[in-house]
């Protein structure tokens, strides 16, 4: 007889199960990686209460940031100098000295890799955990796509905190000007989406149209309720309707939003003291981040801070430090030195030194990484715009961080070969990343979740990325 353990027992295996594995099989699609069977529930585990992921768009250089390589030949070697940090034998670049100061509260991850290497199918790899049907290409975001990871993480069970499960802030990603996939509840609906937010800097409170004079007295909020349940006891037929659930999802969010005083002063950045704002940096970029603490500080879940709005902006706004992404094709050095790396190199020490203050670290997972890095060959391209040479799109290896939540302090893990081409030790994927972010919640990455129509899929394709946590 075929059967199953459940919590320590067995238990014969019917055939909807044989129907439901066989199934989730089949989605695993012939390109991603195979998880492996019941992963160990043991570094790690339950470790977080949240995770708060800052997305860097566009492919941040490993060769020009994380990972120097003084040693590769001219036409590999970046132009900044390294320096040394807080950790013996990591060393950045000249323009990561705020970064240098806190290394020895994170996990250098320098050994990421996989096959996509254009933005958009890449951006929903790392978002989804999973590869786009479609490789190394730009479409535009389908309702059959699979969810982003807070989509998966709201329809699994999992205790709710917060009125919403999955906040992305800065966002959505564009590339450069468009929707990328891979941000939305995709199969699961729009019921499913991430609460999205845009510019922060724009007004008294991070959600466009409320203001500390929106609010409902309870009175009145208890009064608009009651009339509405009179209302819709009249169209009782209409309750299994989809379009309407979602509706329904949608009218409790914005009730909690007029009446809880909690929640909006959680969107709040006026609350925060001008010496703290400022010192994460007056910008998009730094605002969305300290939003992103608020929220974490306020119980939701999972955070996605979209560092940078478009992966390229600056072919629109060269002088627009706001509107630049890491997609560096030509003048890479120009864009880094005068403005990627300043603001990068501000805000993230900011953040890790705020959160590990207010001792947020211990129970959140702060992950910083983008879709892929950048290739070990200095050259210009005619089809972009500048005038000096850049680096093209290389996802065969490039670094991410991680802090917080049991992860190690002050490592690095993985290993590129002397040119920043390829991965020597411990190699990871995007899958990989999603796997952990789950199992540092407490939810089983090995797991499933079923779609609106009862068919089970994949929480995650990867393995848990236990070597952080030593």
């Amino acid at each position: 007889m075929i059967t199953a353990s459940t919590a320590g027992r067995t238990r014969p295996l019917h055939r909807r199960d044989l129907l439901r594995f066989g199934t989730a099989a089949m989605l695993l699609g012939g390109s991603d990686p195979v998880p492996a069977a019941n992963p160990a529930r043991a570094v790690g585990f339950g470790k977080a209460r949240s995770v708060l992921m800052i997305y860097t768009s566009g492919g941040q250089s490993h060769l020009d940031m994380w990972d120097p390589k003084p040693g590769a030949p001219d036409h590999v070697r970046s132009i900044f100098k390294p320096i040394s940090t807080r950790v013996p034998g990591m060393f950045f670049t000249e323009h990561m000295a705020g970064i240098a100061r806190i290394a020895d509260r994170i996990t250098l991850v320098r050994s990421m890799s996989h096959e996509d290497l254009d933005h958009g199918s890449a951006t929903y790899l790392s978002l989804t955990g999973r590869y786009h049907q479609r490789l190394s290409s730009n479409p535009p975001p389908r309702p059959t796509d699979l969810p982003t990871l807070g989509a998966i993480l709201a329809r699994v069970p999992f205790p709710q905190r917060f009125f919403y499960d999955s906040i992305h802030i800065n966002g959505p990603a564009l590339v450069p000007f468009d929707p990328s996939p891979g941000q939305y509840g995709g199969l699961l609906g729009q019921a499913y989406d991430p609460l999205l937010i845009g510019d922060v800097t724009q007004g008294e409170l991070a959600i466009p149209g409320l203001t500390a004079r929106t609010r409902l007295s309870d009175r009145r909020m208890a009064s608009r309720t009651d009339l509405k349940k009179l209302l819709d006891q009249s169209h009782l037929r209409l309750a299994s309707s989809d379009v309407v659930r979602r509706n329904e999802k949608f009218y409790s969010q914005a009730m909690t939003l007029l009446s809880s005083q909690k929640v909006r002063d959680a969107f709040d950045l006026g609350k925060e003291p001008t010496r703290l704002r400022d010192a994460y940096g007056r910008h998009r970029s730094g605002q969305a981040c300290l939003l992103g603490r608020r929220l974490v500080e306020a119980g939701v879940p999972f955070v996605n801070v979209i560092w940078n709005h478009s992966n390229r902006g600056q072919d629109r706004a060269v002088d627009v430090t706001d509107d630049y992404g890491w997609d560096t094709h030509n003048d890479i050095f120009f864009a880094l030195k005068n403005h990627l790396l300043p603001r990068f190199d501000q805000t993230l020490p900011a953040l890790i030194e705020d959160m590990d203050q207010r001792g947020l670290l211990e129970d959140t997972l702060v992950i910083c990484m983008g879709e892929f890095g950048r290739a070990p060959l200095i050259a210009k391209e005619a089809s972009f715009a500048g005038n000096k040479p850049g680096r093209k799109h290389w996802a065969n290896a490039y670094s991410i961080v991680m802090a917080g939540a049991g992860v190690g302090r002050g490592q690095i893990v993985g290993t590129t070969d002397r040119t920043g081409a390829d991965v020597i030790s411990d190699r990871y994927g995007p899958w990989d990343v999603a796997a952990t972010l789950f199992h540092a919640l407490g939810i089983d990455p090995s797991g499933h979740y079923d779609d609106l129509l009862d068919r089970p899929y994949p929480i995650s394709v990867g393995t848990p990325m236990t070597r952080v946590y030593q």
